[in-house]
């Protein structure tokens, strides 16, 4: 079977701004085909990160959106009805681990526990998947390497990864970028100027702070973005600080309140 490989290549540099020596850690992890975790709040450049690892990399990369009605079959393939019988039909996971891809599961705590331990046999020394409906093993290709992310803030009984799953990966720990640092990231992406994005980062830091204390996440670096492209388009800083910034993330009127009166200070 032949796979086009070009349809998976990230085909134009995406826009990432290095925090620190990650792109440096993660180069070091593909040459040994480590797996690698990226941990993280929402919207703090997870995905845009790995997006930007595959571009560099000139590898193929397929992205899987976790969620919680996502089966075993989904990750691995299935046999499908057709006019001529039965066809069997590889799933992302298997897809990557022939062509030799990067295969990256988004949100990974979002699957079922008994869905996630299908990626065990590619993340240790046997670099391989059996395809028991098949009655295959697919030895993954000596290019491929499995991704995963997901939001420690997030954790619980019921949502978070099983220790036999989280010591088969390397990790790299992403936050919220330094003031200075998230001003360039969303003047860059936004076209927007450098004051205008610095006040929304001021927005961004008095939210944050409220995290634990009534929020269960901060405004995100995405949403910041969001705002500024809504200001682009016209709308007055104030509205679309609240459209983008406060209004998705609570539906506390004490929250919405406190959050509306930093608006306020910053666009006076």
């Amino acid at each position: 079977m032949s796979i086009d490989t070009e349809q998976y290549k990230v085909q134009a540099e995406p826009f990432y701004q290095p925090q620190g020596n990650e792109i440096a850690l993660y180069e070091a992890a593909y040459r040994r085909r480590l797996p690698v975790m990226v941990k993280g709040p929402t919207g703090c450049g997870k995905s845009r990160f790995v997006e930007y690892m595959a571009w560099r990399l000139g590898k193929p990369l397929i992205t899987v959106a976790c969620n919680e009605d996502m089966t075993a079959s989904d990750l691995v393939g299935r046999y499908l009805l057709d006019a001529t019988g039965t066809r069997w039909l590889d799933g992302p996971l298997t897809v990557a681990a022939r062509i030799g891809a990067i295969c990256y599961l988004d949100e990974i705590v979002e699957a079922r526990q008994d869905t996630t331990v299908v990626i065990h046999p590619l993340t240790d020394h046997r670099r391989a998947m059996p395809l028991d409906k098949k009655g295959e093993v697919v030895t993954a290709h000596a290019d491929f390497q499995l991704v995963i992310s997901y939001n420690p803030g997030y954790q619980s009984l019921m949502k978070d990864l099983k220790q036999s799953t989280k010591q088969r990966f390397s990790a790299l720990v992403f936050d919220y970028p330094p003031a200075d640092l998230e001003t360039q990231i969303v003047a860059t992406e936004t076209g927007t100027s450098l004051e205008l994005a610095a006040a929304l980062v001021k927005i961004a830091a008095a939210a944050r702070n409220l995290k634990g204390h009534g929020l269960d996440e901060g405004i995100s670096t995405r949403l910041l973005v969001y705002a500024a492209n809504l200001m682009d388009e016209g709308i007055p800083p104030r509205e679309a600080s609240r459209m983008a910034l406060v209004d998705p993330i609570t539906d506390d009127e004490d929250i919405r309140s406190t959050l509306h009166h930093a608006i306020d200070a910053v666009f006076l």
